[in-house]
Order: C-alpha cells, then sequence, then structure tokens
C-alpha cells in the first residue's frame, strides 16, 4: 500500500493513487493524527507525545481513550485497517506501508539546492514548495517548528537562486528583494519598474502601523526619480518619498524631525488635492505625539483646525487618526474621559457648517453612548452619522459607523440585523486605502453574528487569512479574541490558548482600552469550556470589575451573567 501526502499549502491523502475525499475526515483528531505521523521522524511517534500534542489537559487514561479513538477513525477514513500500528509506547505506520509526502521531496531537494548554489537547481527545489505547511492548521502550536523550519528553507532557496519576485510574492516587505528588483530596473534605465516596486513595497509596510520603507530603499526611490533623461517627478512621487523619509526620523526616535517633515509634506499634499496622502501624514502626526503622550491634545486641535479651515479634507485627516482614535477613545481610565471634547467638536463642526466633521463628531459621540450602555441614544447619533459620511464622501468614517450599529445589534442578539450592516461596510471598507484595517474590525464582528457552527468556522478561518504579519495589532484584538471565544464555545480548545497568548502580548503593547476586560472574558469562557469552574469564575470577576471601572454597564452585566453560571456548576 502506498499513502501520498500533500502537505504543502493544503491537506490532501492518496493511497494507492485514488484521494480520500474530504467529507472521509469527519473527526478533525483522525486528520490530526495522519498529520502527525507523516511530520514525525520514519512516520513513527511516542504515544505520549501524541496524547501530549492533542489532549495536554486531560489524565492518562482519558487521552490514551482518545487516541485509539482517533486511530480508528483515520484507519476507517484511509479504508485501511492494517495501515497504522499502536503499542504501549509508538504509534507508527505499519512497515508494509509505502509513506511519500510533498514535504520530504521538497526538503530533499532544496537542501542539494543550497549546497550546489546552481540558480536553475534552486528555482526546481522552489517549484515543489506548494505553501505553508497545512495553512488551515495556523494556530496548532505543534505545528510551529516545522512549518518555520520548512518556510525558512524556502526562503533560504529563493535567495540563493535570487528569486526576488517569488520571494516578493511570499513576503512583500521583504527589502532586500525589493531592493534588488528596483535596483535592477534601475540599471535597465526603467525608472517607472523601480517606482513601482517602491509604491509596493511602501504600501505593504504601511499595513503595519508606522512602519515604512529603509534608508537604501528610499535612496533607490529618489535615484529613480531623478534618473536623467525621465520627466520631472510628479508632485506624488516627491510626497511619498518625504512620507518615507518621515517615518525613517520617526522609528529612528527623531519626532521632532518626524513632525516638521510631516507638516511640511501633509501641506504639499493638500495642495496637490491629494487626500490619501494628506491622510498618511496625519497619521505619522498622530504617532509621534502618541509616542510623546500628546495624541488626545493633537487630535483636538487638527479637528478644530481642519474642520474651520479645510472642511473637505476632514474624512482624510481622520483617516490619518483612525487607528489612533479608536485606541484613545476606549482609554483604559473609561470613554467619558472625552465626551465633553466630542461635544466641543460638534458645536465647532456646526459653526464652521461642516458636514464631514459634523459626521465625525457624531460618531464620537455615539460610540461613548454605546459604551456606556445607552444604546438608543447611541443608535440615533449613529444613524446621522452614517447619513452625514455619505453625504461627505467619507469612506472609512461610513464603515466605522455600520460597525457600531452592528455591535448594537449583537448587543440586543439581532444576529441577523448585525449581518446585514456588516455586509454594508464590507464593500466600502475594500475600497478604502485603509482596507487592511477595516476588514480586520468587520471580521471580528462577522465571528460574533455567525448563526451555525459552520459559519462561525468559516468566519474565523477569513479571519486568521487576514492576520498576516503586518495586521494593524490594534486592529486585530477584536478579531483574536472572539475567534478564541468562538473556539472555546465550540469545544475546539487546542486552537484557544495560541490565539490568546498572542492578543495578549499585544495588549501588553498597547495598553488601554477594553482589551484586558476582554482577555479576561475570554479567558473565563476557555476555563468554563475545560470544566475548570473555579477559574472561571475568577475569570469573569476579573473582567467585570475591569469593564465597570471602563464603564462599560452591558459589558459588565454580562461577564456577570457568566460568572453567576459557572458557580452555579460549581455548587453542583
Amino acid at each position: 500500500m502506498k499513502i501520498s501526502l500533500e502537505l504543502l499549502g493544503r491537506f490532501a491523502v492518496r493511497v494507492d493513487g485514488a484521494e480520500i475525499p474530504a467529507a472521509a475526515w469527519k473527526r478533525d483528531r483522525a486528520a490530526a493524527i495522519i498529520k502527525l505521523l507523516a511530520l514525525s521522524p520514519e512516520h513513527r511517534i511516542h504515544r505520549e507525545q501524541a496524547m501530549e500534542a492533542f489532549w495536554p489537559d486531560l489524565d492518562a487514561d482519558a487521552a490514551g481513550a482518545n487516541l485509539r479513538k482517533a486511530l480508528h477513525f483515520a484507519r476507517k477514513a484511509l479504508d485501511a485497517p492494517d495501515a497504522i500500528g499502536i503499542t504501549k509506547e509508538i504509534v507508527a505506520f505499519l512497515p508494509d506501508v509505502e509513506i511519500d509526502t510533498d514535504v520530504i521531496r521538497f526538503e530533499s531537494a532544496a537542501k542539494a539546492a543550497l549546497r550546489s548554489r546552481d540558480a536553475a537547481e534552486c528555482e526546481a527545489a522552489a517549484d515543489l514548495y506548494g505553501g505553508a505547511l497545512l495553512p488551515d492548521d495556523r494556530f496548532l502550536e505543534w505545528l510551529d517548528a516545522p512549518r518555520q523550519r520548512l518556510q525558512q528553507l524556502y526562503v533560504e532557496t529563493l535567495r540563493a537562486g535570487k528569486l526576488w519576485r517569488r520571494l516578493i510574492a511570499l513576503d512583500p516587505t521583504d527589502e532586500e528583494a525589493q531592493c534588488a528588483l528596483m535596483q535592477a530596473a534601475l540599471d535597465a534605465g526603467n525608472r517607472t519598474e523601480a517606482i513601482r516596486q517602491f509604491d509596493q513595497l511602501r504600501e505593504k509596510l504601511h499595513a503595519e502601523l508606522g512602519v515604512g520603507p529603509s534608508r537604501p530603499a528610499i535612496e533607490l526611490y529618489e535615484r529613480a526619480l531623478a534618473l536623467s533623461g525621465a520627466q520631472p517627478a510628479a508632485p506624488v512621487e516627491r510626497i511619498r518619498a518625504a512620507l518615507a523619509w518621515a517615518l525613517v526620523h520617526l522609528q529612528s526616535g527623531e519626532f521632532a524631525k518626524a513632525a516638521d517633515l510631516a507638516h511640511q509634506t501633509r501641506a504639499d499634499a493638500l495642495d496637490a488635492g491629494l487626500g490619501r496622502e494628506v491622510g498618511e501624514a496625519g497619521a505619522i502626526l498622530g504617532l509621534t505625539a502618541h509616542m510623546q503622550g500628546q495624541w488626545r491634545e493633537l487630535f483636538r486641535s487638527e479637528f478644530t483646525e481642519w474642520v474651520r479651515k479645510r472642511s473637505a479634507f476632514v474624512p482624510a485627516v481622520f483617516d490619518g487618526h483612525l487607528c489612533l482614535a479608536e485606541f484613545c477613545l476606549c482609554d483604559a481610565r473609561g470613554h467619558g474621559l472625552i465626551h465633553e471634547s466630542a461635544e466641543e467638536l460638534l458645536g465647532v463642526a456646526d459653526e464652521a457648517k461642516s458636514v464631514a466633521g459634523r459626521g465625525l463628531a457624531c460618531l464620537i459621540l455615539g460610540e461613548i453612548a454605546r459604551c456606556a450602555g445607552n444604546l438608543d441614544e447611541a443608535e440615533r447619533l449613529l444613524v446621522e452619522a452614517e447619513r452625514l459620511h455619505v453625504e461627505a464622501n467619507a469612506i472609512s468614517g461610513r464603515v466605522l459607523v455600520l460597525e457600531r450599529l452592528a455591535e448594537i445589534a449583537l448587543a440586543r442578539g439581532q444576529k441577523w440585523r448585525a449581518a446585514r450592516f456588516i455586509q454594508k461596510a464590507f464593500a466600502d471598507a475594500q475600497a478604502s486605502w485603509l482596507s487592511g484595517h477595516l476588514l480586520l474590525r468587520l471580521q471580528a464582528l462577522a465571528v460574533r453574528s455567525a448563526t451555525s457552527k459552520e459559519k462561525v468556522a468559516e468566519a474565523i478561518l477569513t479571519g486568521d487569512r487576514l492576520l498576516t504579519p503586518g495586521a494593524c495589532q490594534p486592529c486585530s484584538m477584536g478579531l483574536r479574541t472572539a475567534s478564541a471565544i468562538a473556539l472555546a464555545q465550540a469545544g475546539n480548545l487546542d486552537q484557544v490558548d495560541r490565539r490568546l497568548n498572542e492578543a495578549e502580548r499585544i495588549a501588553g503593547m498597547w495598553q488601554g482600552g477594553p482589551w484586558a476586560a476582554a482577555l479576561w472574558e475570554a479567558r473565563g469562557v476557555q476555563r468554563q469550556a475545560q470544566a475548570n469552574r473555579i477559574r472561571a469564575v475568577a475569570a469573569f470577576a476579573e473582567a467585570a470589575a475591569r469593564y465597570e471601572e471602563l464603564g462599560r454597564p452591558l459589558d459588565q452585566a454580562r461577564c456577570l451573567a457568566q460568572m453567576d453560571e459557572a458557580q452555579m456548576a460549581v455548587a453542583v
């Protein structure tokens, strides 16, 4: 018998050439056993290792019973009762079973290519890499080491073969590859291609808040702009170079230089009518202020100035402040801190007859009312905010309004209504230059509003694909906690701890907002699913206390209800 397995890019199994249909793997653990054996040396593993990988929280007897059950279903899926054996110590494919995997083929070819450093051999080896190892299992901890090892081997093979375009396809932020292609374009006198490569690099790096191209990349870009015999650089090209340098100063801690350059660049972008670049310059100003503890004052003065002088650019300016505005709105000391300022901003917008300014002020006031549990008032303000954002053609702001209306629908138990708001928002989010941020936020709500196990699983998988290395960390927090809670409630506990650990790491870097409370609540759901009810009670109590500090009574009440449920289970 020959069993062939595809593990790179997807999971597929063939027995003597016939592919096992996906529906045959009805039991996740059956497929997991096959995957574990396929990746283990000599396709065998100690039974305790398998038990620890899949059932770390169970005692030996219970884990052993689950292992035997998983092996039964694995053999059944393969339609091969004698394919896998188990003894007191070892689980293994039996000796008369021939195992072939794409992982082994790729590893062998890549190591040979790295020894020879032959470009053609490197390319042939790279062709065998079908994609990340088991991409639909990205949160299973036991797959981390082999996945990272295989991807690193692929990257080394691409570098050795100077396969720069394929390296960029894997990681668009790889500056060595981007600079190599920019240099090749310059050597060929192709100014347009060098500029295109820089714009691609800049665009991808922008997805990660505050990250821009390096000095060498910017210098190559400026060489392209000054290339002899070419048309003079367009204003947008010079402005993008200036924005890149401002980010270099910001990342170096040179806040004054970054702010000065961002101010000048924003003025140039304004004169050129470049709304997006106005927003990007504003984002750099916001970051410099945030890092010095001055963002709230900056935002207030920015709002007032732009509403009164250049109302048409208010949406672009707010786009630049989006992530920081959302972060600071949920300050650890409570949203009530900015209510007075928001009322003042509404007055400024009314005085200036600014549609965009009034829409933004209504959005902030609606969010404050929602957090305070005043759902009817919040809905009234947000419906008005949506109308104003549509009138002002403020795409990102409208997405945020629809997101808040979906939150209200969920608080009322109206998942169907929340789904409608989310669907309306997705189209605008995809059209926005801030799509990478907005889609993360909407996908968190998609997980929460899903009405069946299948839809929940689909929403989580879609969300996981959005959590790329460059994903905005503040905007990803809702998705991370929502997915963890949904998985715990579905009993998929092996994926929960990893997600919450990552969320806690991010929350530690961006301290503030409701994240600590949300994490405690997610831990409570996890402990409840683990039948560790005493710890669940403690986690829900902590979450409720945190929400109370933030002035969020509805969230507090939800956690107290979950705490009471857990306490009743303890008493029983």
